[in-house]
């Protein structure tokens, strides 16, 4: 049995670690977002905010945790996986801010193949600011665009989750990969 890879993708603020500590409540397997521990690991070297300092160390160090979090996911005995952010996210945050990134970034996204995409759309109502994101909701915005063109050039099909509760967004992600 292969592992299906679910990838739970948007922009900052859109409920994604809500909708995976949901999915981790109903004991489905999940892995957080890493971007987060990055950042805090970071700030004990004395680097306030590493995205916006050293862009590209940043981003290889996303890369590197999500090819590793990838290889996990492969070698669980569970089903199905979901993750909060994949490989490509890295790069389509790279488009944001008009940086380059080395080849290997595009290899990784074509050699780590996940098996669904869930997008969630920028949901003003729901959006809030904290001491890591500090994108305002035009930038998430401008973000989740970037996210669905990088997707879309390395051929996957993404499926909006609608804007609901939690329970009926875990519902409506649930439904959509038993079919």
């Amino acid at each position: 049995m292969q592992t299906k890879i679910i990838v739970i993708i948007g922009g900052p603020g859109t409920g994604k670690t809500t909708i995976i500590d949901g999915l981790v409540a109903k004991g489905h397997c999940c892995y957080p977002e890493i971007s987060r521990e990055v950042t805090l690991e970071a700030k004990k070297q004395g680097i306030e905010q590493l995205f916006l300092e050293k862009p590209l160390l940043f981003s290889e160090l996303l890369l590197e945790g999500r090819k590793k979090q990838f290889q996990n996911a492969s070698n669980e005995s569970c089903e199905v996986v979901f993750i909060d952010r994949g490989i490509p996210d890295v790069l389509a945050y790279m488009h944001y801010i008009g940086d380059s990134y080395p080849a290997t970034f595009d290899a990784a996204c074509r050699e780590h193949l996940y098996s669904k995409i869930f997008i969630l759309p920028p949901w003003e109502e729901i959006y809030i600011s904290d001491e890591a994101r500090y994108e305002n909701f035009e930038q998430a915005k401008l973000i989740n665009k970037h996210l669905i063109e990088t997707y879309r050039n390395y051929g996957y099909e993404l499926i909006e989750v609608p804007k609901d509760t939690m329970d009926n967004r875990i519902l409506f992600i649930l439904e959509e990969i038993s079919k």
